[in-house]
């Protein structure tokens, strides 16, 4: 069901008192938590009273101003330290959300320095979004095609490619085809003062 104001209700439910109390157990103000996580505070306060649902991008940014994991925002705690991640819930669905078109799920443990997830990106959204942040990324394409812009250079990739650099390096990634892709993705979670000085602290549409 949408929201009055076109946001969609209730696709990750319990997701905005969480990023509600996980700014104000940090002691961060509206304004202060936005312009890290590279939003409006009136988009983070959409987010946070639940008139709005968050895209992958948003909860990876978020997660790193809150030095938490986007597994631990969408309330999938797994066991301390379990090694092991099943594929699917005992019904055979697959575990995870969808949000702002994109599907995603847990791939890795919590509670560890990378945060590996399986990721559906969808054809034209958040292809615009450039992100910088400190830390590393590496992503694995299972499916379909997928572009990957660092800084000015532009790498098509295709099933079996994949690709490792730093997050400070602005980035972008975007499905080329209509049908989506499907990729691994693994992240560092690292803070540092850096954040802030990244086109303005997060990200933002060119």
């Amino acid at each position: 069901m949408n929201s009055p104001d076109g946001g969609v209700a209730d696709e990750l439910p319990g997701i905005a008192p969480r990023l509600r109390d996980l700014r104000r157990g940090r002691g961060l103000t509206l304004e202060a938590a936005a312009g890290r996580a590279g939003l409006s505070p009136a988009h983070l306060s959409r987010l946070e009273t639940g008139r709005r649902q968050p895209s992958l991008p948003m909860l990876l940014g978020l997660a790193r101003v809150y030095g938490t994991t986007v597994s631990e925002l969408l309330g999938e705690m797994a066991p301390e330290r379990d090694a092991i991640v099943r594929g699917g819930t005992p019904d055979g669905a697959p575990r995870g959300a969808e949000a702002g078109g994109w599907l995603y799920r847990q791939a890795g443990g919590s509670g560890r320095a990378m945060q590996a997830l399986r990721v559906r990106v969808p054809y034209g959204t958040e292809g615009d979004l450039v992100r910088v942040h400190p830390g590393e990324e590496w992503l694995y394409v299972l499916e379909g095609r997928l572009r990957v812009v660092l800084g000015e250079t532009v790498h098509d990739l295709a099933p079996g490619d994949s690709a490792h650099f730093d997050s400070l390096t602005p980035h972008r990634i975007a499905a080329l085809d209509a049908g989506g892709a499907t990729l691994l993705f693994v992240h560092t979670l690292l803070q540092s003062p850096a954040a802030e000085l990244c086109l303005g602290g997060g990200m933002h549409r060119l």
